[in-house]
């Protein structure tokens, strides 16, 4: 086994869980990373079967954020425009959250974003503070509940990348 290749896989696979919180398909770059390291040792460690179902849990995950980041907003009443909106604001707010709290100040600045672009849409649009608020709530909700689905999802892809290498 070569551990600088496997120590770059998981450096990889860590940046792709990591990006995730900034509501980038982190999912895939772990895929892109079991695909190199596949690629690396002739496909050998890691089967052709072996990165289907890495597939699968990826395309799965951006379908299970999705479905509950508008399962949150719909619960709540959101509109169309509060749901873009709260995807915008969460990756602004992502990224404004960076520098804070070790980086973890992304992950509360993706949240609280989701929440003011949902907030601030649907104030825009419906002058009701409650409504937004609402809105807001809903947005939130569904962005944690999205982002939590993925990053359990993308440890899952590692994990089984990591069982595949060392088994074989």
């Amino acid at each position: 086994m070569d551990y600088l290749v496997l120590f770059i896989f998981l450096l990889v696979a860590v940046i792709g869980l990591i990006s995730i919180i900034f509501g980038f398909p982190g999912n895939f770059i772990i895929l892109a990373d079991s695909v190199f390291y596949g690629w690396y040792g002739d496909f050998k460690s890691i089967s052709f079967q072996v990165l289907i179902v890495l597939i699968l849990l990826a395309v799965l995950g951006e379908v299970i954020e999705f479905l509950l980041g508008i399962i949150g907003s719909k619960r709540h009443k959101s509109s169309n425009s509060a749901i873009v909106g709260s995807i915008v604001g969460g990756i602004i707010g992502a990224i404004l959250g960076v520098p804070f709290l070790f980086g973890v100040g992304a992950l509360l600045g993706a949240f609280l974003g989701a929440f003011v672009g949902a907030f601030l849409v649907e104030l825009i649009k419906t002058k009701h503070v409650n409504q937004s608020i609402q809105s807001g709530w809903g947005a939130l909700i569904g962005r944690v509940g999205g982002t939590i689905s993925k990053e359990i999802i993308g440890f899952v892809m590692i994990l089984i990348t990591l069982i595949s290498v060392i088994r074989n």
